[in-house]
């Protein structure tokens, strides 16, 4: 009689807090093994590998600078070790700084570079040797979900660096998603509006989320639910969801957070 399958286990970047707390918990309650990325956040991630056990799956943290590569590099390695497989890696985490075309400079587009595209890419290359390696032969075992932002279909010039960086995650994911085949795939989910920050208030942030052409942007809940349909279905690979109500169909001037 054979054995069970061992259970899937995920990588998900910046899970402590806000997007990425919502994608591990969702996972979870799918049956996924949760690593939780942090940064600083060592408490929410703490309470979000508490809340992924609730639900009856291993979970445990993990921290790194993803603006350092060899930090990067040595995580799958310590997923690995811990969980003895991984097959997913979620890049969530993201930094997020204004800058604008006047005041951009070498120093600004490094950092979002740096932590937004490079570790999104390491980290796909880790992952394809990991599963070359426990899976030799085998097609499409590992998938990688880069979120990214509906403002790359709906452009504007606020946040210079952070969207140069997210163009070129979203250009690394179709590479990636021939480089890496057929042992890997690699999928975009990019929200529109979807949390508050400290830019807008409350009674803003509802206006702007209403403003698509389904009347509602994206909810946490719809992008880690999207999240976990790319990571179910074996068909995609190379291309981007758009998640958010269809503002990527409407023209705005500004970045939201600025408007």
């Amino acid at each position: 009689m054979s054995s069970p399958d061992p259970k899937r286990t995920v990588l998900v970047t910046g899970a402590g807090k806000r997007l990425g707390r919502e994608i591990a918990l969702n996972l979870a309650q799918a049956g996924w093994q949760v690593a939780v990325h942090y940064r600083h956040s060592v408490r929410e991630a703490q309470a979000t590998v508490r809340d992924c056990q609730a639900l009856g799956v291993d979970s445990e943290p993990f921290a790194a600078d993803l603006g350092d590569e060899a930090a990067c590099r040595a995580l799958v390695p310590a997923v690995v070790a811990r969980f003895g497989r991984l097959d997913a890696v979620i890049n969530s985490a993201s930094t997020f700084e204004h800058d604008s075309a006047q005041t951009f400079s070498f120093a600004a587009m490094d950092t979002h570079l740096r932590a937004n595209t490079g570790a999104a890419i390491v980290l796909a290359q880790s992952l394809h040797t990991h599963l070359l390696q426990r899976c030799p032969g085998k097609a499409a075992v590992g998938t990688v979900v880069n979120l990214l932002d509906q403002k790359l279909w709906n452009m504007n010039p606020d946040f210079f660096s952070y969207t140069l960086s997210k163009a070129a995650l979203e250009a690394a994911t179709t590479m990636l998603a021939m480089a890496l085949a057929p042992a890997m795939r690699v999928v975009g989910v990019a929200p529109g509006l979807t949390l508050t920050s400290h830019m807008l208030s409350d009674e803003k942030f509802q206006q702007l989320h209403r403003q698509s052409p389904l009347g509602r942007s994206s909810t946490p809940q719809d992008v880690a639910a999207t999240v976990r349909f790319a990571l179910d279905n074996r068909s995609l690979t190379g291309t981007t969801l758009l998640v958010d109500g269809g503002q990527h169909l409407m023209r705005f001037e500004r970045d939201f957070s600025l408007m």
